[in-house]
């Protein structure tokens, strides 16, 4: 989601939620103003943020103690292909569509947002067909010659049915996150997470009651009916939101000529080619990374089950609590971008400079509280959450990325907005390329500590040249 495809969520991917108040208090005017999207919807996305990160957590803790490490390193294993996926799909359609009608709430021209919605919906759809189709009838070929492990064929065919719904929510998304109305993207996070959960525990007491054992099959069926779950929501949320703007002519917005078609094609493809190519790279990269992982363990001494357990460990367990504060400055990863390309747009260089100071200021204050309290109380969390000791070691080293990763994550979003694709593609480039000399050259010699300092190294690497790129707005 954020480090392999889970860790798709700082560069590493993807992350959603959001960053305390207080520090957005000191953002400069406009957007310091209480009844400013900006502030209402960071307190939106930091509040569904942590209830949904602190529902995900219990339910990795309940996963992980049913399935086992390798049950969870198995389950793992799965989400390079649903970053590929998702990548090709969406990713880059997501920000196009939340860049292009941004201009909605100052034209209120709603028929050129929808529009705009439609057409790149249209095209994601049909995308996030094709790769159903391709991973439901060549599932057993991806886990054998792609993931190594043939045992994940089944969870593939049942994964690939999420795509096209994760599709419809994440551009119905983008079109909310564009005019500003987070509370639909939080509701839909929610949602995602209370369905998968609940649906997840009922399967599992329906299991214990007829006698049947349980399998990590259950968790991934989970997930594709949360995801059915959010697309329900967000479709109602967008059929409402254009009946209330537009009671009256809702019929016209449907009316699109086959020229104003291709020209909002060609506007919504000439960004999301780009984004969309260079997430395919990095999630590429990121997928060899998790695969060799279990792979390169196998080299440095351990048996198949062993690696892939260590793998779900780290994955499974300790990434997942390290990520959990992310929340605090996930939303604002998301907000940054629109609000500094509007800054970028109008010259308004002291908003970026604000950001951009505290961006570093706050993320860094936040990280190192993070990184003390996993460091003194790592080991006890392994065991207290996980009942597993090798946790608690990987939470304590891991602590270290915290201060790196807020500051990163930020910096991205806000050189993202200056319109600066290419460095931070390129900034994700290096860092995983850092990585994955780890896992190939220091993982057979060191073990999985090699890979845990290929993380610290690789965050540094990546922060610093972020902090390098922003220093004309200190």
């Amino acid at each position: 989601m954020w480090i392999s495809a889970y860790i798709a969520i700082t560069s590493y991917g993807a992350g959603r939620p959001s960053r305390d108040s207080a520090c957005l208090r000191e953002f400069p005017m406009p957007y310091l103003n209480r009844k400013n999207p900006l502030i209402t919807g960071t307190i939106i996305l930091t509040v569904t943020g942590f209830a949904s990160r602190f529902i995900g957590f219990f339910y990795r803790i309940f996963l992980s103690r049913i399935f086992g490490a390798e049950g969870m390193g198995l389950y793992q294993l799965t989400s390079p292909v649903l970053a590929l996926s998702f990548s090709l799909t969406v990713a880059g359609m997501q920000t196009a569509i939340s860049k292009y009608v941004v201009r909605e709430t100052a034209t209120k021209d709603y028929r050129d947002s929808f529009s705009h919605l439609f057409v790149g919906f249209v095209i994601s759809m049909i995308v996030s067909v094709l790769c159903t189709v391709g991973i439901y009838c060549y599932a057993d070929e991806i886990a054998l010659y792609f993931l190594l492990e043939e045992r994940t064929a089944p969870l593939l065919r049942i994964i690939s049915l999420s795509i096209p719904m994760a599709t419809v929510h994440s551009c119905i998304n983008g079109y909310f996150y564009g005019i500003k109305k987070t509370a639909v993207p939080s509701l839909c996070q929610l949602s995602e997470q209370i369905v998968r959960v609940g649906s997840v525990y009922i399967i599992y007491y329906l299991c214990l009651q007829r006698g049947l054992t349980p399998t990590i099959s259950f968790a991934v069926v989970g997930l594709v009916i949360g995801e059915g779950a959010s697309m329900i929501v967000s479709l109602i949320a967008v059929k409402a939101h254009f009946e209330h703007v537009l009671p009256k002519n809702y019929g016209a917005l449907l009316s699109l000529s086959r020229g104003a078609f291709g020209s909002i094609s060609a506007r919504l493809m000439r960004l999301a080619v780009p984004l969309s190519l260079n997430r395919v790279i990095i999630n590429f990269l990121q997928s060899v990374e998790a695969i060799f992982i279990p792979n390169r363990l196998m080299a440095y001494g351990y048996d198949h089950a062993s690696a892939l357990s260590a793998y779900g460990i780290l994955t499974g367990m300790a990434l997942p609590l390290i990520l959990f504060p992310s929340a605090i400055t996930g939303s604002i990863c998301v907000l940054l971008l629109p609000v500094v390309s509007e800054a970028e747009a109008t010259g308004n260089r002291r908003t970026i400079q604000k950001a951009v100071h505290k961006s570093v200021r706050y993320g860094f204050g936040l990280g190192i509280l993070f990184t003390a309290m996993f460091l003194f109380f790592g080991r006890f969390l392994g065991m207290l959450l996980y009942q597993n000791e090798l946790a608690g070691s990987f939470i304590m080293i891991l602590g270290f990325l915290c201060p790196l990763m807020y500051i990163a994550s930020t910096l991205t979003s806000i050189l993202n907005g200056l319109g600066k694709t290419g460095l931070t593609f390129a900034y994700s480039m290096i860092s995983l390329v850092v990585r994955l000399l780890f896992v190939f050259f220091l993982i057979p010699v060191t073990g999985i500590n090699g890979y845990l300092w290929g993380l610290l190294a690789s965050q540094l690497v990546q922060t610093l040249l972020c902090l390098f790129s922003a220093r004309h707005y200190y």
